[in-house]
């Protein structure tokens, strides 16, 4: 598990991370989302004791980074796909991470061909894609089999086949009950991955809940109205806090009353009815919804 305690980080007069507490717990994919600015990547090198605290404390199962006994084999990290050796083949650049942890040879293999490396794996990752390198590094954090697994974007760059594997992977590893903490500013792959979510704006925790819970905090209340008598039916849903916005001919969405206020309305005039579904918000509008003040690189206003 990662817990984060009263975490602050400051760069100068730059407060980066204030007050943070959160706990990423086994067994579910976390997602850690938030606006370019909010403080991820600076919470997880912190995390990853690349970054010391100002304040607070960041542990993995009870322990600061620095002092685990065999970090690499209880944390896997990918932070950075591109800090590899570029003169190094795909294989040997984890044969040395394996050497340094005690990791046997036939491991690389197993992550190799784990994560689609096997045609490029005796290449020079300087001729890598950027899908090749992301895989590669998704490769280098399973190669100790951790319990734990830190992830910064990790579909960056990948195509569509990699997309659903690194997010079929990231959900079978937290089913096994291993810890998986990622991040990405991908709101649809967000949606069908993560379980829990941890959202930070300007340093400060936004959201800790389950996504469902999450999204249903930025419920639209909208209801998709289409009839035949559209125009008449529309003029009986009017009233104080409702509002109506036509979507095409013969369709409306409400906004301010529900499904079955709309539906009984209809009823009582006799109006029929051949479509009338409550809308949900996404995860990208609940997202923009619960963090639009805590966008710090926002476009400016003239």
């Amino acid at each position: 598990m990662i817990e984060v305690k009263d975490l602050t980080k400051r760069y100068g007069d730059k407060l980066a991370v204030d007050g943070l507490t959160f706990q990423v717990r086994p067994g579910v994919v976390t997602g850690f989302l938030g606006p370019n600015g909010a403080g991820k990547s600076t919470t997880m090198r912190v995390i990853l004791g690349l970054d010391r605290p100002t304040a607070g404390t960041a542990t993995i199962d009870g322990k600061p980074y620095a002092r685990l006994s065999a970090p690499l084999r209880e944390v896997g990290a990918l932070l950075a796909a591109s800090a590899v050796h570029r003169g190094r083949t795909a294989y040997h650049h984890l044969l040395a991470l394996a050497a340094t942890t005690g990791v046997p040879r036939s491991r690389v293999d197993e992550v190799i061909d784990l994560a689609g490396l096997h045609t490029v794996a005796r290449k020079r990752v300087g001729g890598f894609s950027l899908g090749m390198g992301q895989r590669l590094g998704i490769a280098a954090a399973l190669l100790a089999d951790p319990r734990v697994l830190i992830l910064d974007e990790p579909v960056n760059g990948l195509d569509p086949e990699g997309v659903r594997w690194i997010r079929t992977l990231m959900r079978d590893l937290a089913a096994e009950g291993r810890t998986v903490f990622v991040s990405s500013h991908l709101m649809s792959e967000m949606a069908l991955t993560a379980g829990h979510l941890i959202v930070v704006g300007r340093g400060r925790l936004v959201a800790d809940q389950p996504i469902a819970e999450f999204i249903d905090r930025a419920a639209l209340n909208t209801v998709l109205v289409r009839s035949p008598r559209a125009a008449v039916l529309h003029d009986l849903l009017a009233g104080p806090g409702v509002t109506i916005t036509s979507v095409d001919q013969g369709a409306f969405e409400v906004t301010g009353m529900d499904a079955g206020q709309v539906g009984e309305r209809a009823a009582a005039a006799g109006i029929a009815l051949h479509e009338l579904s409550p809308r949900q918000a996404s995860l990208e509008e609940a997202f923009m919804s619960l963090t639009h003040d805590e966008v710090e690189y926002g476009r400016a206003v003239r």
